[in-house]
């Protein structure tokens, strides 16, 4: 299977001044590695801290000025730097952020989604915009009320329909069902599964391993900025003897379920 979207020894420095105009740098990805074929969903998981969103700025092209980075990232075989891949950004590939506050707070929620059409080229971004919000459960009345009217759920759902708006090639999900009820988690996920069955390629940036299982064609662990194990999502049954890495083995087994054990050493 051909990789879509291929990330390669990543490595993202961040310069910094303290007092006395001394200088630090911080290493926060020292090594990840991420492929994703078209068709596919890849899960992304690790601790909080581990670099996953990090990583999916960086794929964007989306670091700050005081970053240093080194590494590769190949879309479609092409190797691109950041200017290249922020011309991909919100139309070959896009990212549903974490968090709610990319909402214009001051901007009606119909005006931004319609906006996000009209940059996808709808010809009819008002209708294209309600129809996008009624897929994920949102009426009408939504289009007219401002991000702080919205329930965090509902705000999540808001950032999905836009981040989709344009068919993207990549979709890159960061933490998209934290909040959600569980009906609404499983529809979020399975419409992921839609997408890449569509053939399209879903980089699933989550906390909820369990939940990711049910849609993942891979499972990607990263810690402290380092890719460390790339799994079948086959081996996290029972209580994990088929995983072969054993920090993979830690993460399952300290799941709620699996005993909150937390192995010594990992």
């Amino acid at each position: 299977m051909t990789a879509l979207l291929e990330v390669r020894g990543l490595e993202v420095d961040f310069v910094q001044y303290e007092r006395g105009l001394r200088r630090r740098t911080v290493h926060a990805l020292t090594g990840m590695d991420l492929t994703v074929a078209a068709g596919e969903v890849v899960a992304l998981v690790g601790a909080s801290g581990a670099g996953k969103s990090l990583l999916a700025h960086a794929v964007l092209g989306l670091l700050p000025p005081n970053a240093v980075e080194r590494g590769e990232v190949l879309l479609d075989g092409e190797l691109l730097d950041a200017a290249g891949r922020r011309r991909h950004a919100g139309r070959g590939m896009t990212l549903l952020p974490q968090a709610v506050s990319f909402l214009d707070p001051v901007r009606p929620v119909g005006r931004q989604v319609r906006r996000s059409a009209e940059l996808a080229g709808h010809p009819a971004p008002r209708r294209a915009a309600a129809e996008a919000l009624a897929r994920r459960g949102l009426g009408p009345e939504v289009l007219r009320r401002h991000p702080h009217e919205l329930s965090g759920g509902m705000a999540r759902r808001v950032l999905g329909a836009m981040a989709t708006m344009s068919n993207p090639r990549v979709l890159l999900a960061d933490e998209p069902t934290t909040g959600l009820p569980p009906a609404d988690v499983r529809t979020t996920l399975g419409g992921f599964r839609a997408m890449a069955d569509d053939g399209g390629a879903v980089v699933l940036i989550t906390h909820e391993l369990r939940a990711a299982l049910d849609v993942a064609d891979r499972v990607v662990i990263c810690r402290d900025g380092r890719t460390v194990d790339v799994a079948d999502p086959a081996g996290f049954s029972g209580d994990g003897a088929a995983l072969a890495h054993p920090y993979t083995r830690a993460l399952w087994q300290a799941l709620p379920g699996n005993g909150f054990s937390v192995a010594e050493g990992v």
